[in-house]
């Protein structure tokens, strides 16, 4: 127990020290103006939608409790943010609690992946986060709140659940799941978009946001995933940054320096 606590005391630890890469300061302008032209393209998608398709998407989905759409029910619960956090939480903790007990290389991999598994959690919770109290401010109503069909229709800083359509939660967690794993593990891309686009697919057809909703969701989440990958990256956590300011996964080459962070946990 003693040697998991000094584990995750480190870990902890390791996200708050000072940017230490070189490079930093080009994956930062290299991100700006990546986030400057995914919030230019999707904000012009967004007002797109509001005016044009919201209203003509919601009318045509089958009303809310229609019993043929139990299977969407299920399929949309695997987007909820809470559900995604605690089973990236609880995967943490048992990465943990293996590599406490491992030595050597086993160890080594064990913190590797637990960190990993770190970074996608908070790549998770802090646009989760974000979107919360975007929702609050903005305030708009959920489809058919009022009884009829307005896109326009806002109470700001209502901070209510009848009130918080814009941006999508699920597709806020869903899609800032899918670029945290696919910045890690770069071979799942095709199966964890897919997933994000399904999730934010079954939030319209259950009424619960219009469709311009689930697009201000998947900003919110891939930009904020996008800063934490940064964050990461700026401490040589997870990621490297190439001369050209790039970001991509860490090597296997870090192994030596996880296995030293086990046997400095191991120490007395």
């Amino acid at each position: 127990m003693s040697r998991a606590a000094v584990l995750g005391w480190r870990s902890m630890a390791r996200l708050v020290r000072p940017p230490s890469h070189s490079r930093r300061a080009e994956a930062r302008r290299r991100q700006a103006r990546h986030w400057l032209a995914l919030t230019a393209a999707l904000a012009v998608a967004i007002a797109a939608l509001m005016y044009t398709f919201d209203v003509t998407a919601i009318v045509a989905m089958p009303p809310r409790g229609t019993a043929s759409l139990w299977p969407l029910h299920i399929l949309t619960a695997f987007g909820k943010a809470s559900y995604i956090l605690w089973a990236l939480f609880m995967t943490m903790i048992a990465a943990l609690a293996l590599a406490s007990a491992a030595r050597g290389n086993r160890a080594g991999i064990l913190i590797g992946f637990g960190t990993r598994i770190q970074f996608v959690f908070f790549a998770v919770l802090v646009p989760m986060l974000a979107g919360e109290v975007i929702k609050g401010i903005v305030g708009r109503a959920r489809p058919f709140v009022g009884g009829h069909a307005d896109p326009f229709n806002y109470s700001h800083f209502a901070w209510t659940e009848a009130y918080a359509s814009f941006p999508s939660g699920h597709a806020n967690a869903a899609f800032a799941l899918a670029f945290a794993m696919s910045a890690v593990w770069p071979r799942l891309r095709g199966a964890m978009w897919a997933y994000a686009v399904i999730i934010a697919l079954t939030r319209i057809a259950l009424l619960a946001h219009h469709p311009s909703d689930v697009v201000g969701g998947a900003l919110v989440g891939i930009v904020g995933a996008m800063a934490v990958r940064y964050w990461f990256a700026a401490r040589r956590l997870v990621f490297t940054i190439r001369p050209n300011g790039t970001i991509e996964p860490l090597a296997g080459a870090s192994l030596q320096h996880l296995k030293g962070v086990a046997h400095r946990a191991s120490a007395p």
